[in-house]
């Protein structure tokens, strides 16, 4: 038997009918794959994907043999090679003697979803760094990829029915632009107003775009873990820590599954004492301010066209950083 890691493309095939026969789907977001290869088949199996352990399975007829263990002690190697001293994990709620097993706690847990992270304590330090109330408080999350006038907008609108807003940066760095570059963005694009901080998600927040749903076949069950768990670690945990009362989002007439999802807000997060408001979204010539849009005009290099769609700060670094391809 032998360990085989990387990117799986010799073996993609293999792994994805492997993986299959246990129930998972291969998430071919995932940046490095650990595979124990017996006799030319693979046996056990477990992919990184950022800070996130992604797809871990055992062949049936090979549990109980620490197979599993093997596959994490070599996910945790390559991790804290990438500079990742902690691991999240989502995963079926009935997997969590499984992996307290291999060194993970439960956080959340919901009818369809468990979040789990290596070690202990985490979600406690990450509370212990965010500020408290300051009269009634706010919230935005983000992902600002890049920082738009349409972002300011909501800020403006979200400013005028708080005394503190908080905004929440989306700390993945699976966007077109950098973690740290949006927040700097961000935070240059709303120079002059007060009352409002900027402060980066962490692993607790996600969107729609980085929940791992490779354990969850049905769209309609994607979607609502999803929604399900955010409303669980923002209304039972978030909120409550900074004394959030109002969490606004921008109108959606465009993207269904971010429409969708906001419904789902409004519907849940009432319940743990947080009120959705939903603010109209900014339009240039007839259409929405998106980040998407101002995207798509920078890839083409249209930056006359895309200059008023965002602060001059984000037109001035989109000057000094053309788009190159890959």
């Amino acid at each position: 038997m032998h360990m085989e890691t990387g990117r799986p493309d010799r073996r993609r095939g293999q792994l994805e009918a492997f993986l299959a026969g246990c129930g998972l789907d291969f998430d071919a977001r995932a940046e490095y794959t650990a595979m124990l290869v017996d006799d030319g088949e693979i046996v056990a199996a477990g992919s990184l994907d950022g800070m996130t352990v992604k797809c871990v399975a055992v062949a049936p007829d090979r549990q109980g043999e620490g197979l599993a263990a093997r596959v994490m002690t070599e996910l945790r190697r390559e991790a804290w090679a990438r500079g990742h001293g902690q691991l999240m994990l989502y995963t079926k709620p009935r997997n969590r003697m499984m992996f307290a097993e291999l060194g993970f706690s439960p956080l959340l847990e919901t009818r369809d979803c468990l979040l789990m992270e290596s070690g202990r304590g985490g979600l406690e330090r990450f509370l212990a760094g965010l500020p408290g109330a300051e009269g009634v408080t706010g919230c935005i999350v983000a992902n600002a990829n890049p920082f738009t006038l349409g972002h300011r907008y909501l800020i403006e609108r979200a400013l005028d029915a708080c005394d503190t807003l908080r905004v929440f940066i989306l700390s993945e760095d699976k966007s077109l632009f950098s973690p740290d570059a949006r927040m700097t963005l961000a935070k240059a694009g709303c120079a002059g107003l007060s009352r409002v901080s900027f402060h980066f998600t962490g692993p607790y927040l996600v969107s729609s775009a980085t929940f791992p749903d490779y354990f969850l076949r049905d769209r309609q069950i994607v979607d609502r873990a999803f929604c399900e768990l955010d409303v669980a670690m923002f209304g039972e945990h978030i909120a409550p820590r900074m004394g959030i009362t109002r969490r606004f989002v921008g109108t959606e007439p465009e993207d269904g599954v971010t429409r969708q999802y906001n419904e789902c807000l409004k519907e849940r997060l009432p319940g743990c004492g947080v009120e959705v408001v939903e603010l109209p979204r900014r339009e240039a010539d007839g259409q929405v301010i998106s980040a998407g849009r101002v995207r798509a005009l920078y890839r083409e290099g249209r930056m006359e066209a895309l200059r008023p769609l965002v602060p001059e700060t984000t037109f001035e670094y989109l000057l000094r950083n053309p788009y190159r391809e890959g």
